[in-house]
């Protein structure tokens, strides 16, 4: 790609982001060109799925993705088709012919981008995925770029707007979550499965990529622990309003002197913490810098346009790279030279934090008294009780707990649940209380 010549783009898939992303290069030409200098030109598309408005103006239009991949006339390739078994052979056979890729899916890079980012590291070219990590906000690039001068000792984000829609709708009108779900498909916030979304496999792909990019960890998707919010209820909603909170699901990484904590789950959140007011399908990601304090990013983390936004100012990073004569990317992989191997990522049962309990009891005299004798022995402090009114023959009792090693919390929830003044299962939802961002 000399700096005389246009830049040859060949889009893999046609679906929401590879339409936006051809979409925008159409109707924001004229802007990228005065930008770079030269024209990002569309010269090849691969789809399953043609769509002959769209690419009437494109020069090759056909099926083969490996083909698009393999053609001497592209310069970048953008991957969109999602998956990672077909999306990763499409990419390394990309990167392995010299080109540069930019894409925007999250399992890829989540699942395979240490192999991905080894080939393109020998091939000397670029893999870009601005756009796998919540859309239309540049959180790569400012955790990689903006703050690039601080240790980073913690990030949280509000990373899925399925379910953070979900978890606004059931707080702000007191709805069942199975209601909510269903709204949230007709509105075509959700999937048909869901799955991927309420159950934080979603937002674990992208925390495990904002993380590696943090803490300088190489990519470690099977250890970032993942919980869902079906089991949360609007009565927890509710008591948890009662105590100060709200619940948000948030995915949280954070380094101490024990390892990285990656951890995506429901979580108890100070009203007056910034995350607290990021409702609907927003996104929002908050970083602690050692230098910077804490810093926030809000705005879109889906569809067709703030995703394609992210895409193509991938491209035009690369395009300027080249321009510049740069013979190898400036942000290699996931910005480090070499990641490290001496932070390990710790196992769930490891973390220490505050706890809000809701154990379902008798309502007899002498209860309160054994639950508290259970917690003692596993050297748990209470901070806060609600004990309601009895619902038939349980009355809820609602905890907040002071810091505690989870696995000595697992200890006693298994403890009280043997009591015979137990009634059913305990619900367990961690408190977060960033410390160093100000209330």
């Amino acid at each position: 790609m000399s700096a005389s010549e246009n830049i040859r783009i060949g889009i893999c898939g046609l679906g929401t982001v590879g339409g936006g992303t051809l979409e925008l290069l159409q109707s924001n030409r004229d802007e990228i060109t005065a930008r770079l200098g030269k024209e990002v030109v569309v010269t090849h598309v691969a789809t399953r799925t043609p769509k002959p408005d769209l690419t009437a103006e494109i020069p090759a239009t056909g099926t083969d993705l490996l083909a698009l991949a393999n053609d001497p006339q592209v310069d970048i390739v953008v991957e969109t088709i999602g998956g990672c078994e077909l999306a990763f052979d499409l990419v390394a056979a990309a990167l392995k012919n010299g080109k540069h890729v930019v894409t925007a899916n999250k399992a890829l890079i989540a699942e395979r981008g240490n192999e991905l980012f080894a080939i393109a590291d020998e091939q000397g070219v670029t893999l870009a995925f601005e756009s796998s990590v919540a859309a239309g906000i540049p959180i790569i690039k400012a955790l990689r770029e903006g703050l690039a001068a601080n240790e980073i000792d913690w990030l949280a984000g509000i990373i899925n707007g399925t379910g953070n829609f979900i978890m606004t709708e059931m707080a702000e009108k007191q709805r069942q979550f199975a209601d909510v779900l269903k709204e949230a498909q007709a509105l075509g916030y959700a999937e048909a499965d869901p799955t991927f979304d309420v159950e934080g496999i979603d937002a674990a792909h992208k925390l495990t990529i904002m993380a590696s990019i943090a803490f300088g960890i190489p990519l470690q998707f099977s250890k970032t622990y993942t919980e869902g919010i079906s089991h949360i209820t609007p009565e927890d909603i509710s008591y948890a309003d009662e105590l100060g909170y709200c619940i948000k699901h948030l995915g949280i990484a954070q380094r101490s002197d024990k390892g990285v904590e990656m951890r995506v789950h429901p979580t108890l959140l100070g009203k007056s913490r910034l995350l607290a007011s990021v409702n609907g399908v927003g996104n929002a990601v908050l970083v602690s810098g050692n230098k910077v304090g804490s810093t926030m990013y809000y705005g879109p983390g889906a569809g067709a346009e703030a995703t394609a936004s992210a895409v193509v100012a991938d491209i035009i990073d690369i395009a300027r790279q080249q321009a510049a004569g740069a013979s190898q990317p400036v942000y290699p992989g996931l910005g480090y030279r070499n990641t490290r191997n001496d932070l390990s990522v710790l196992a769930i049962e490891d973390i220490t934090a505050e706890y809000y309990l809701r154990i379902p009891a008798v309502d007899k005299v002498g209860v309160m008294a054994k639950i508290s004798s259970v917690l003692q022995a596993q050297s748990i402090s209470i901070e806060a009780v609600i004990q309601k009114e009895p619902t038939s023959e349980s009355v809820p009792i609602v905890i907040l707990t002071h810091s505690v090693v989870e696995k000595n919390l697992d200890q006693a929830i298994a403890a009280l649940e043997a009591l015979d003044e137990v009634t059913g299962k305990i619900t367990r939802i961690r408190v977060e209380p960033f410390h160093g961002e100000a209330a």
